[in-house]
């Protein structure tokens, strides 16, 4: 356990150092398994619809202090997240695609949004038909909301579907990441080898 603890000194570091071509070998060994892992455990596919959020900050600036425009944004912004996963529109989500509330809300569906700017929403699927349709219902149903609360917002926003048709669909990970991963467990495996291997600390001497 001390061992395990204790810093690294000069020979073990010298040690890490010529065993260089066991990195490289780690790396390699471990990418083609992490390629191989995906190519077993296949992730879902993952569609992403893309709607256009402008609060018109500048048009607000007469009746918003410079100090209050943040919390302007960060307000706005949270009740715009609030009715995207709001009980009727994913009701909405899920009468159009037969996929219930509960599922959707598990991981299916993933909002990524930078607040003022384009707003991405992504379901993933197993199916990547679904997957798309999962997306575009969701966009569709998130602006459709935002319309019939419009009274609830800042009178300056706009709302503007930009993607939800013919969506880009891809691997929800790639193959590169499974990869690369693989490649790091590699490399760090082989080094604890190195270093607390007696093996490799009696042919270093």
């Amino acid at each position: 356990m001390n061992l395990l603890f204790s810093p690294p000194t000069f020979d073990d570091l010298y040690r890490l150092l010529r065993a260089w071509r066991l990195w490289l070998v780690g790396a390699l060994l471990g990418g083609l398994i992490g390629m191989a892992v995906y190519v077993l455990f296949t992730p879902a596919y993952r569609a992403r619809a893309t709607v256009m959020v402008d609060f018109n900050v500048e048009q607000s600036w007469a009746e918003i202090p410079d100090r209050e425009v943040f919390y302007f944004l960060e307000r706005e912004t949270r009740k715009l997240v609030e009715l995207a996963w709001a009980d009727d529109t994913l009701q909405t989500v899920a009468g159009q695609t037969g996929v219930d509330v509960t599922t959707l809300r598990s991981g299916v569906l993933t909002l990524s949004q930078p607040s003022d700017g384009g707003w991405h929403f992504y379901a993933d699927s197993a199916d990547a038909v679904l997957a798309v349709q999962l997306a575009s219902a969701w966009a569709k149903a998130f602006t459709a909301k935002v319309a019939a609360s419009a009274d609830q917002f800042t009178p300056y926003l706009v709302i503007t579907p930009t993607q939800i048709q013919d969506l880009p669909v891809t691997r929800s990970v790639s193959i590169g990441t499974y990869a690369l991963a693989g490649a790091g467990l590699g490399m760090a495996l082989l080094a604890m080898f190195v270093l607390f291997s007696p093996m490799t600390k009696t042919s270093s001497r």
